[in-house]
């Protein structure tokens, strides 16, 4: 038991900057996520049915898609497209294109309205948002990724050598019934 008690201590005085580290930007992924225009939406959303169906006879996708592409070519002729979303539920469906930059990378967002294809918005796009990047320890490159996984197997040795101390020390004390078990 005291190699566990050891190496607990070490791992567990390093490991605790990184637990709350992923604490911090979790709490922050999930409060964002809570609260978010996006959940919102979803939300007032999830017990509307769709106008659009599909049916032959309607060529709603088709067209929403055609529209919104002829004014992303206006827009930006010659950009590359990342990726083409629809959204055809709700008050006002949308097509979002996804634009990336010539050399690779994100590069903005554009969204237009499903019906007529006017263009509602533009906005800069990145495709994991900074804080899941952070959280994740992605916004570091390849080597934040591999010290993610480093610190989440470090927390979970701490969890598995805790566990042992814990049954060590349940094992030796002479308590008996529930203080047995929280001394």
């Amino acid at each position: 038991m005291r190699f566990y008690r050891k190496w607990h201590r070490w791992i567990g005085t390093i490991a605790a900057l990184f637990l709350a580290w992923v604490s911090i930007t979790g709490f922050l992924v999930a409060f964002t996520e809570f609260f978010g225009a996006e959940e919102s939406e979803r939300e007032r959303l999830r017990d509307v049915t769709s106008a659009v169906t599909l049916v032959p006879s309607d060529p709603a996708i088709a067209t929403a898609v055609g529209v919104a592409i002829a004014g992303a070519i206006a827009k930006a002729p010659g950009a590359p497209v990342d990726k083409v979303e629809l959204k055809l539920k709700g008050d006002k469906p949308v097509v979002n294109i996804f634009l990336g930059k010539p050399g690779g990378g994100e590069d903005r967002q554009l969204q237009f309205d499903a019906k007529t294809g006017a263009l509602l918005s533009e906005e800069s796009y990145a495709d994991k948002p900074l804080l899941y990047r952070l959280h994740s320890g992605e916004w570091f490159g390849d080597g934040g990724l591999v010290f993610a996984m480093g610190w989440g197997l470090a927390l979970a040795i701490m969890s598995i050598s805790g566990f042992l101390m814990y049954l060590h020390m349940m094992r030796r004390h002479q308590a008996t019934g529930w203080r047995r078990y929280f001394w």
